[in-house]
C-alpha cells in the first residue's frame, strides 16, 4: 500500500496483505471474515482500531470491505447484546453474518411467537446485499407495532428471493436481493427498539464512512504514482494538493469521532450529529477525490487498468449510501434542533 495517500498514518498492514489475498473474490472473502472479527474489535474499548480496520479494508478492495463490514458491525451488536445464545438457529464461531435494517414501500418482514415461545419471521426484506449466499443475518421485523432486531437462520426451505436482477457495474459481484421469508425460525436480539437506540447504531455509520475514506485514500494514490513516472507540473501539483487537503479532513473527522467515543460521550442524539457530520465530511472528500483523480489522470486507467477502474465503480456505487442532499438536510435539521 505504499503508493496510498498516507497509508502508514491510518492503516494497518499486515491486514492489509492478507485482505489482498481475497480481493475482488466474495467466496474467499466470506471465508475471511471471521478471521477479522476475532481481531479484537470494541467499539467502547478502541474504537480508532475498528475505524482503521475498516479503513484498511476499503483501501485494499471494496468487495472485500463490502462483504466484511456488515459481518464486524452484526458481531459488535451482538456483543452489545451481552452475546445471546444463538445456537438454536446453527450459529458458530465461523458464522458470516449479514444486516439487513432497510425497509421499502410495499415491503415489510413481521415477527410472530408461536404456542412454544419461539419466533418466526415472513414477508420481504429489501436491500440484501449476499442475501442469497449467507446462512445466517440480523434483520428488523415488525412485533406487535414495534421494530425489533432478529437473528434469522437463512435456511433456503424457508426463503427465496425477488426483485429485478441485480445490474450494477460497481460491485457486481455483491448481488443485492430482496428476501422474502416464510415461518423462518430466529431469535430476538434486544428488546423492541433496542436496536435503534442502542449506543452503537449511529458508530456504525461512521464505520462505513472509514470504508469509503479507505478506498478514496488509494485512489488519491493514483495520483502519487502518476508524479513519480513523469515530473508533475502545476496543474498535476493542484490535484495532488485537492486530494490532500479533501483527505486530511476526512481523516481528522475520523479520528475526531473515534476520540469522542472512546471518550464516551457519544449517545443518543449527539452520536446521530456526529456519525452525521462525519459520514457528510468524509462523503464529501470522496466524491472531491474521484473527481479530482479522474480529471487529472484521464480516461487511461479507467480503460487499461481493471483494478483502478473497479475500485472508481465499486466506490461510486458504494458512497450513494449517503443520500446526499437528503442526509445533509437531516444534518441541518439536527443543527438546529428540529
Amino acid at each position: 500500500m505504499e503508493s496510498c495517500w498516507q497509508f502508514t498514518e491510518w492503516g494497518d498492514d499486515d491486514l492489509a496483505r492478507r485482505v489482498q489475498q481475497v480481493a475482488a473474490d466474495v467466496d474467499a472473502s466470506i471465508r475471511f471474515a471471521p478471521s477479522v472479527s476475532g481481531d479484537s474489535l470494541d467499539w467502547q474499548q478502541d474504537p480508532w482500531h475498528i475505524l482503521r480496520t475498516l479503513a484498511t479494508l476499503g483501501a485494499v478492495d471494496l468487495t472485500a470491505a463490502r462483504t466484511i463490514e456488515p459481518h464486524l458491525d452484526a458481531i459488535t451488536i451482538l456483543t452489545q447484546a451481552g452475546s445471546p445464545d444463538l445456537s438454536a438457529i446453527g450459529v458458530t464461531d465461523d458464522t458470516v453474518w449479514g444486516v439487513y435494517a432497510a425497509g421499502g414501500p410495499g415491503h415489510g418482514l413481521v415477527a410472530t411467537q408461536t404456542a412454544d415461545g419461539h419466533f418466526e419471521l415472513s414477508g420481504t426484506k429489501p436491500w440484501c446485499s449476499l442475501g442469497d449466499r449467507l446462512d445466517h443475518a440480523l434483520v428488523t421485523a415488525a412485533q406487535d407495532g414495534h421494530q425489533r432486531l432478529f437473528a434469522v437462520r437463512l435456511d433456503p426451505d424457508h426463503y427465496t428471493t425477488e426483485g429485478p436482477p441485480w445490474q450494477a457495474v460497481g460491485l457486481p459481484d455483491l448481488r443485492t436481493v430482496t428476501l422474502r421469508l416464510d415461518s423462518a425460525e430466529a431469535i430476538p436480539v434486544g428488546e423492541s427498539g433496542w436496536y435503534l437506540s442502542r449506543p452503537g447504531f449511529a458508530w456504525g455509520g461512521i464505520g462505513v464512512a472509514a470504508v469509503w475514506f479507505g478506498a478514496a485514500a488509494a485512489l488519491a494514490g493514483r495520483l502519487r504514482d502518476a508524479a513519480e513516472k513523469r515530473e508533475p507540473d502545476q496543474v498535476a501539483l493542484v490535484a495532488i494538493g485537492h486530494c490532500d487537503r479533501a483527505l486530511y479532513a476526512a481523516l481528522l473527522a475520523l479520528r475526531h469521532a473515534s476520540d469522542q467515543i472512546a471518550g464516551g460521550q457519544v449517545e443518543g442524539t449527539a452520536a446521530s450529529l456526529l456519525a452525521a457530520r462525519t459520514r457528510a465530511v468524509v462523503v464529501d472528500a470522496v466524491e472531491q477525490v474521484i473527481t479530482v483523480v479522474g480529471h487529472a489522470l484521464g480516461p487511461a486507467p479507467l480503460a487499461y487498468d481493471p483494478e483502478h477502474a473497479r475500485r472508481v465503480a465499486d466506490l461510486t456505487l458504494y458512497i450513494r449510501q449517503h443520500h446526499a442532499e437528503r442526509d445533509l438536510a437531516a444534518l441541518g435539521r439536527m443543527v438546529v434542533g428540529g
